[in-house]
Parts: C-alpha cells; sequence; structure tokens
C-alpha cells in the first residue's frame, strides 16, 4: 500500500470515528440547551436566581445528559437494547465521579450496545420457544450490572483523571494565552466534515464540566464561531467570480442566521489557500473571546449567530459580538487578498472532487437500481437518477452525518420541488446512522453515499455534489412525473 493510500485510509478513519462521536451528542442537542437556559437564568449568577429552580442544573448535567449520550451510543450499536445496556452500564462511571461522565457516558453507551450485540449472536438460534423473554431480559440486565460494576470501580477512575487533566491542560492554555492557537487545528478540520466531532465530541465534555464550576466556557465558542465562515464568503461575495460570486450572497445568509457551517466548505475547497484565511478569523476571533474573558452556557447547534447569542453568558454580549465581528473582518482581509491575487475562476462544481481526494475517499455515485437488472456503477459525471416507480415510493429521505444541517436543507428544497410538481410523497432529513431499513429513496451528498449504502443497502441511492442546487432533484422530479 503507498504512503499516500495510508493517509488517505487514516484520515477516513478519523472522519469515520468523529462522526461516530458526535452521533452520540447530536440528537441529545436539545436537552443540552435545556440545560444552558436553565443555568443561565436561574443560577446564583443568572438572570433570574432562582434556589428552587436550580436544584435542577446539577442533577441533569450529572444524570441526565450522559445517560442520554450513553442511551444513544449503545442505540447505535445495537438499537433499543444495546441503549438500555449502554446507559445502564454508563450508570457506573456517573456514580463513581464528582465531575460530569461526558467521556465516560461516550465510551460505556457503545461498550454496553457492543456486549449485548455480542451476547444477543451467542444465543441466536439456542433459546427454546417460550424462553425467548426471559433469556433476552436477564441476558441484558446480568450484562448492565456487570457493566456498572466494571465502571465503577475500573473506568470511572481512569476516566475521571483523563478528564481532569485535559480540563488543566486548557485552563494552562488559557492562562498562558495559548488557546487562540487551537484554531489553527480547528479551521482545517472543519472544511473536512470533522465539524461536529470537534464541537460535540471534543470540546463540548470539556466545556460542560467547566459551565459546572464557572457557569460559561469559551471553549462553546471555538468552533461555532459564525465569524471566520461569514468572513470568507462576504469575501467571495465582492471578490469572488462567476458562480462563486453570485451564490456567495445566499450562501452567508444560510450560515450566518441559519447556522449551517458546511455550506462554505466547498467554496474554501475551491481555493485551499483560503484555509489561512479562516485560521487568521479564528484566531483572532478566539484571541478577542479571551480577552473579554466570555463564554456561552452551553452548546449553540447549529451555529447561528442566533444560536450563539441566545447561549451567551449574562454580560458577555459586548465581547461574544466582538469576537464574532472580528473574526469575519479579519477573515475577509485575508481571503480578499487572496482572491484579489489569483486570476483563475473558483470552480465550487469542482471542488467535491477536490474534498474527496483529501479525504481519501473514492468518488461514490447514485445506485441504478432496476428490479431484473444487475447494478452497476457510470462514471459519475454522467450519472443520471434512475427510474422508478412513483407507485412504489412513499417515504424519500435527505441523509447527512449529523440530520440536521446539509440533509434539512435539502430535504427543505425538495419538499418545495414536490409540492410544485403536484408529487405527494413524504420528504424528511435524518442522520445516516438513523436511516430506517423501509426507506424508498435516499438522498445524500457524494462523501456519504457509500456509508448511506453499507446502512440501507436495499434503497434507491441518489448522489448530490451541491445540496442548494443539484440537478438530481430536477431530474428526481421529472422521473417521478413520468412514472405516475
Amino acid at each position: 500500500m503507498s504512503e499516500q493510500n495510508k493517509q488517505s485510509g487514516i484520515r477516513a478513519l478519523v472522519q469515520k470515528f468523529g462522526s461516530f462521536l458526535s452521533g452520540m451528542i447530536m440528537p441529545n442537542i436539545a436537552a443540552f440547551i435545556a440545560w444552558g437556559i436553565i443555568t443561565a437564568l436561574f443560577i446564583e449568577t443568572g438572570w433570574a436566581p432562582n434556589e428552587d429552580l436550580a436544584a435542577l442544573v446539577d442533577p441533569m448535567i450529572k444524570y441526565l445528559l450522559p445517560l442520554l449520550i450513553a442511551f444513544t451510543g449503545g442505540r447505535i450499536i445495537h438499537g433499543l437494547r444495546g441503549g438500555v445496556v449502554g446507559a445502564t452500564a454508563a450508570m457506573g462511571v456517573i456514580v463513581g465521579a464528582e465531575i460530569p461522565m461526558f467521556m465516560g457516558a461516550m465510551l460505556m453507551g457503545p461498550v454496553g450496545g457492543y456486549a449485548i450485540k455480542w451476547i444477543d449472536k451467542l444465543f441466536e438460534g439456542k433459546v427454546k420457544s417460550g424462553f425467548e423473554m426471559l433469556v433476552n431480559n436477564f441476558s441484558a440486565g446480568i450484562a448492565g450490572a456487570i457493566l456498572a460494576i466494571i465502571g465503577l470501580q475500573i473506568i470511572g477512575p481512569i476516566v475521571t483523571g483523563i478528564t481532569l487533566a485535559l480540563g488543566a491542560g486548557v485552563e494552562v492554555m488559557i492562562n498562558a494565552g495559548l488557546l487562540p492557537l487551537v484554531n489553527i487545528f480547528i479551521e482545517p478540520a472543519k472544511v473536512l466534515f470533522l465539524n461536529n466531532a470537534i464541537n460535540h465530541g471534543i470540546l463540548s465534555p470539556i466545556a460542560v464540566t467547566q459551565t459546572e464550576e464557572l457557569g460559561k466556557s469559551i471553549l462553546f465558542l471555538l468552533e461555532t464561531n459564525p465569524g471566520p465562515g461569514l468572513g470568507v464568503l462576504l469575501a467571495f461575495s465582492i471578490f469572488g467570480k462567476g458562480i462563486s460570486k453570485q451564490s456567495a450572497p445566499g450562501a452567508a445568509i444560510i450560515h450566518f442566521f441559519g447556522g449551517i457551517h458546511e455550506i462554505y466548505f466547498p467554496y474554501i475547497l475551491s481555493k485551499p489557500s483560503l484555509i489561512l484565511a479562516l485560521i487568521a478569523g479564528g484566531v483572532s476571533g478566539t484571541a478577542t473571546f479571551a480577552a473579554f474573558g466570555v463564554g456561552l452556557t452551553s452548546t449553540a447547534s447549529p451555529g447561528s449567530i442566533i444560536a450563539v447569542l441566545a447561549l451567551t453568558a449574562r454580560g458577555d454580549y459586548i465581547g461574544v459580538i466582538a469576537g464574532v465581528l472580528v473574526a469575519a473582518a479579519v477573515t475577509f482581509v485575508v481571503a480578499a487578498v487572496i482572491l484579489k491575487s489569483g486570476k483563475e475562476e473558483q470552480d465550487i462544481t469542482a471542488a467535491t472532487s477536490k474534498m474527496e481526494e483529501m479525504k481519501g475517499k473514492k468518488s461514490s455515485v447514485a445506485d441504478q437500481l432496476t428490479a431484473n437488472e444487475p447494478q452497476e456503477t457510470p462514471n459519475d459525471e454522467t450519472q443520471e437518477v434512475p427510474q422508478i416507480n412513483q407507485g412504489a415510493i412513499d417515504k424519500v429521505i435527505f441523509a447527512c452525518d449529523a440530520g440536521m444541517g446539509s440533509s434539512a436543507m435539502g430535504a427543505s428544497l425538495l419538499k418545495n420541488k414536490f409540492k410544485k410538481a403536484s408529487i405527494d410523497i413524504n420528504v424528511t432529513n435524518m442522520a445516516i446512522n438513523d436511516l430506517p431499513s423501509d426507506v424508498d429513496i435516499v438522498i445524500t451528498h457524494k462523501d456519504l453515499t457509500e456509508r448511506a449504502k453499507q446502512k440501507v443497502p436495499n434503497a434507491h441511492h441518489i448522489s448530490v455534489e451541491n445540496f442548494l442546487n443539484s440537478p438530481k432533484y430536477d431530474e428526481l422530479v421529472g422521473e417521478l412525473q413520468e412514472s405516475e
């Protein structure tokens, strides 16, 4: 295997692992926001201090949120049984620690899921009729009890030590003024679609611990700051060329107010040197946040300016707004210089192929599914939506990594096209890991199609390059109208 293939494989594994971590957090963001609102309002330094209502804060952060994470992690591995065993196993690390055990939950949840999955396979076909419920309940109960004890006695102390060490490291960086340098790594990683993994899988668990002590954390702002993305899109709006310049203003609105950061990634990949502008803006924004000593009370998801301001700690609005504006301004200036110095037109359409190369993935194409013919995988440049029968289609799902950002936008666009064409078919959006087995058509960004195929191999898969303006949508509408 060549060195390039090895690096590509490593990148793919890192992305898959990061996606799994964020997959445990993203479905529970609403609970995090609920906790953040209660914290911001009712703790002693909150907007409306209330000792009785503030009593919700500690149990939610120590029990509710970790258990939700563990349940979700186990459920990803082995459905509801995996979720139940994962949550039970996590209870051991929760009880054995005096700090919020998010990392322990992210570990024990999947471990519990894998454990009961292995046990179920062990007993598959070996249980006599009439004893299935007995065996299922006791096998899950025994596995959960054993893992909870292991978590309490062994895993909990280890994870507590790691969490405290990471928190201490963050404090050292803040005190030394080095925290802004973290954006040197965050901004390039975001463009490789690791933004959710960084924010929800790495930063949030540490930030929540800080919030319990201080009532806020600057770590919630590192990845979610919409300033750098806004700056680069504004630069394209003024100094870009061709379709890049035409589409950038609309993308800026969706990014800044809608919080969909993925929308500016293809613009960066059309001219990779713009990563320098993102880094400059990210570092400047974080330095401003640190100088003002500001933070959020919970995870802002999606990363919209509306969500950021809604979760800003009391008295921190000036510093947060300043950090966002500084990040946008610095990114804009650097990006403007880079764009003006280049004479070639930025090719947004070709950016996806470049992204796949950077991520070490082969191009994925739409499946050519027919009832009686073998499947083929034609060249992606000429691939069309295969023929389908509207009468056999009940469920269309637009899927993405987290099920909230690009998939929601794609589903909204497709719903509007279906409505105008008088096509009465349900269109929804969700994470790839949550795709049901009875879905008829799955639409994904071409980076994620292979994962979607693995999840629901019998579905009709359609790959798109640009979820905001893909010709595949109109092709699908045309096919459905013809079949009708």
